[in-house]
């Protein structure tokens, strides 16, 4: 803050017999974070130390709480409204927090510029303190993600998918999504006719229509989702990227729904997860034509490549090195911002320690590459196959899996909604599902511990940042006379088919090894030997498979 401009400053009080303070001390914490000053004169303060106190402070806001009975408040606020007239106060900003019922009371007053009664998420008090929403000034939510990014700093973006059977409901849950206000990015999950047969529509299965998703079927499908979601807090669209035509997929999602950012894998949609029939060497190439193309346009990249590693129960070691060649075909490409996602979680057996060591493995390899062209935004999620049917049991997974998550510092957390082990999540269930990250991002942005430190957290993750440069170098020795063997489609097709990236899900795969064995050992997932059943190290691993292709 520059010398001529000193901070702005907050006098706050709960009045008349309230002693309930902790909704005012949040909200001077917020206040805080975003550059004031704040006073707080305490619990049961009376209406006239309060205005002495604004006389003599002079601030810019001043912050009134009442969490007692709704009668008494009003009772309270007309009275602090009739001394604020007599004395001439009235040209301060006065803000309001209780109870829903006494807030009622409060917005009937004419005093208060803002009322807060409770359900906002703290990101919409922050924006609020930013000055974003002063003197009925529409909010200023942000239209591409590095703007809204920067405007919720430091409180990370809530981003959900959704999608439903029908193209009308759709368009109806995410109308309520937008004015429930409580995510910044909904990605829209079409159905795997529409991934892979979209451009195509005489291959489409109508039998399995809503199969996974929304069945789109046409731009007009994918507009009507977008004017449905421009009211409340106009969240940012974004859609998968198809399993097939991913240039023509990206053009369309820019033009109708503007695509926030373009989530691409890098060796998946393919004869190996069998979402399309491409074989890996052309699906490669093409995935990353579809990269190309949003980084030509300045839109950033994701390439959510170690999940279907993860997912498919490889070893740490493999999602590690994912993660990094994910990020590196993305600046390869020419893409200035990437999205880099790291599911925690995923596989399930993961422990939350063993899962930060892997994930500061990944960061300290994604985080290599940055430079004045090339730098990454930090989002996290949970593995979706670690969530129990039992909706009561995944409620609490969603929280305990956001608490470990914040120890990283996201911009972005990427809600995966608490029903998704037994269906996929209706609007008020994504609704939901986010308050109940706000909840948990409300109570641990004031500080928490550093996970990070933990001694067996920095061990693994050293482990893994060497087992990850052992796997690269003999990723990069199939490349002879490759310019870049880690950007090759062919040189990463081998690297699957020999087996030095490789998943226990990929057995009997024409295209892959699938000879790989893992188990979860005290909470790592590692590699096991196939014939011994013990365990080896990626050095002895990949000894072996080059060994057997004699080299």
């Amino acid at each position: 803050m520059s010398p001529d401009r000193p901070k702005r400053k907050i006098v706050a009080a709960a009045i008349g017999n309230c002693v309930h303070v902790a909704g005012v001390l949040r909200f001077l914490n917020l206040a805080r974070q975003v550059g004031y000053e704040t006073v707080f004169l305490g619990p049961a303060v009376q209406i006239d130390r309060l205005l002495e106190a604004v006389e003599q402070q002079q601030p810019d806001m001043v912050a009134v709480s009442y969490r007692l009975t709704p009668e008494v408040g009003a009772r309270l606020l007309a009275e602090l409204c009739t001394k604020v007239e007599d004395k001439g106060l009235r040209q301060r900003r006065f803000v309001f927090g209780g109870t829903p019922p006494v807030a009622e009371q409060a917005k009937r007053i004419g005093l208060f510029e803002k009322v807060f009664s409770g359900d906002e998420p703290p990101d919409e008090v922050l924006a609020y303190l930013q000055g974003e929403t002063q003197a009925g000034k529409a909010p200023q939510w942000g239209d591409t993600l590095l703007e809204r990014v920067a405007l919720k700093a430091p409180y990370p973006l809530l981003r959900h998918h959704y999608g439903q059977p029908t193209v009308a409901a759709t368009v109806k849950g995410a109308e309520q999504i937008a004015e429930a206000q409580v995510l910044d990015v909904l990605s829209i999950g079409p159905d795997q006719n529409a991934q892979e047969h979209f451009f195509r529509p005489e291959e489409i299965q109508p039998q399995l229509d809503g199969a996974g998703g929304v069945p789109l079927r046409s731009a007009e499908d994918l507009r009507a989702i977008y004017e449905a979601t421009r009211g409340g807090n106009y969240p940012l669209l974004r859609i998968y990227s198809g399993t097939r035509d991913l240039v023509q997929w990206a053009e369309l999602a820019v033009d109708t729904i503007h695509n926030a950012w373009g989530a691409i894998p890098l060796c998946w949609y393919n004869t190996l997860d069998k979402r399309s029939e491409r074989p890996p060497p052309q699906s490669i190439a093409e995935n990353l034509a579809a990269m190309r193309w949003y980084a030509e346009r300045g839109i950033p990249v994701e390439c959510n490549e170690a999940h279907h590693w993860s997912m498919r129960d490889a070893h740490d070691t493999v999602g590690v090195v994912a993660a990094y060649l994910g990020a590196y075909n993305a600046k390869a490409v020419g893409a200035r911002t990437y999205v880099a996602q790291y599911m925690f979680s995923s596989p399930a057996a993961t422990s939350p320690a063993m899962d930060l060591a892997k994930m500061l493995a990944k960061i300290e390899l994604i985080e290599s590459l940055h430079d004045k062209n090339f730098s990454s935004i930090r989002q996290t999620r949970a593995g979706l196959l670690s969530f129990a049917p039992d909706l009561h049991v995944a409620k609490g997974q969603l929280a305990a899996a956001t608490v470990v998550q914040l120890a990283i510092e996201p911009q972005i957390v990427h809600v995966v909604g608490y029903s998704e082990g037994d269906h996929a999540a209706t609007a008020p269930e994504v609704i939901e599902s986010c308050r109940i990250v706000h909840g948990v991002i409300h109570n641990c942005l004031t500080g928490m511990p550093n996970m990070l430190s933990d001694q067996l957290v920095q061990e693994r993750k050293e482990e893994l940042v060497a087992e990850a440069h052992v796997l690269l170098e003999a990723i990069g020795s199939l490349g002879a006379g490759s310019t870049d063997p880690l950007t090759d489609p062919q040189v990463l097709a081998r690297a699957i088919n020999v087996g030095l990236l490789d998943a226990p899900h990929l057995a009997g795969n024409a295209d892959a090894a699938g000879k790989l064995v893992t188990a979860p050992i005290d909470g790592a997932i590692r590699a096991i030997d196939p014939e011994s059943g013990e365990l080896i190290t990626e050095k002895e691993r990949v000894a072996i498979i080059m060994q057997g292709m004699g080299e």
